[in-house]
């Protein structure tokens, strides 16, 4: 039996080209990183190129490479669709969060988190599929949020934009299935991110929340292994849904 009819080929990476956005930290980055153990050629996006060229140094140089781009941005959206080239799938995982009370949210607040969170990865969608950049047979992924299936106080701007996420990325299977792209979301809980420690510092505690993961909270690779799933003929007919990963939390 060959690798790639086996079991374990068939969450292989190798010989495909992956897009990363938001890949200079978090969640993004660990995907980079994992993506390119299961063997693919990284293509990772974020702002920060400080950040991006020390992760193009964790991943080994080339054939890996990094994009700056400004995804909030429309010429920004534009540029990195023309450099990625073409590619085998996406991971949309370039995000923000800010907490406020809906009595306290402002226009800005709400703009801002539906700008990057929905706006961006739904241009930049657009604009790799005008281009033919997504090779027949490959995966967006879209990294979504627990926050869009359950109620979190403070988080409402962030949650729209999450669920909005979702219910684009179901249409958007059912516009790409006749070229046999998948499309699919990821939802996770808290993890283990500088997200997270940001959350903790501004908060001075989540314990109480922290309790309620039965199985405690997430990695950065828990999330990746299911990016990888994703991305891999594992989920050849999977499309038009969402991965809940919360160790249990919503289950309750």
């Amino acid at each position: 039996m060959s690798a790639d009819s086996s079991a374990l080929g068939a969450f292989s990476l190798i010989g495909r080209t992956i897009l990363v956005t938001g890949a200079s930290s978090g969640i993004g980055r660990q995907i980079a990183l994992s993506c390119a153990e299961a063997g693919a050629n990284v293509i990772a996006s974020g702002r920060d190129e400080g950040r991006l060229q020390a992760l193009l140094g964790d991943l080994g140089g080339e054939p890996h490479r990094y994009v700056v781009a400004n995804l909030s941005d429309d010429t920004g959206i534009k540029s990195l669709a023309e450099q990625v080239g073409k590619i085998d799938g996406v991971v949309h995982s370039a995000g923000v969060s800010a907490l406020a009370p809906l009595r306290l949210a402002s226009r800005p607040h709400v703009e801002s988190q539906l700008d990057i969170n929905y706006v961006a990865p739904l241009l930049l969608s657009q604009q790799l599929l005008v281009r033919n950049a997504i090779a027949p047979g490959g995966a967006i992924v879209f990294v979504s949020s627990i926050s869009a299936h359950i109620g979190v106080h403070g988080v409402g701007a962030y949650a729209a934009s999450k669920a909005a996420l979702e219910a684009m990325a179901r249409a958007l299977a059912m516009e790409v299935a006749k070229k046999k792209i998948r499309v699919n979301c990821l939802a996770p809980g808290l993890v283990e991110t500088p997200m997270l420690a940001a959350a903790r510092a501004t908060t001075g505690g989540l314990d109480e929340t922290l309790a309620k993961y039965p199985l405690g909270v997430g990695l950065p690779q828990d999330v990746a292994h299911a990016a990888i799933f994703f991305l891999s003929n594992a989920s050849r007919w999977i499309t038009g849904t969402t991965l809940i990963l919360d160790g249990g939390h919503t289950v309750g």
